[in-house]
């Protein structure tokens, strides 16, 4: 782990010693990297989604309290609403 955080170190300040124009390049790809990362989770969970829906797992509310209970992110982070 701490051979990885030197590596990412380095990364870094190698970037910013770059020129701002090769700074600026590296912030763009990364924003279309992180895009298209996202876009394929998107896919993902709808591809999960559509099999849960078929087998029966899938369920619905619209009860804000029982909706709280399903969602494992709102478990693991608290109330963000």
């Amino acid at each position: 782990m701490k051979t990885q955080t030197l590596k990412f170190n380095n990364i870094i300040e190698s970037i910013y010693g770059l020129p701002l124009e090769n700074r600026i390049e590296i912030k763009i790809l990364l924003e279309h990297n992180i895009a298209d990362a996202r876009r394929d989770e998107i896919a993902n969970n709808h591809k999960q989604s559509v099999e849960e829906n078929k087998s029966g797992k899938l369920k619905f509310s619209s009860n804000i309290e029982e909706l709280k209970k399903m969602d494992t992110t709102y478990q693991k982070v608290g109330n963000y609403l």
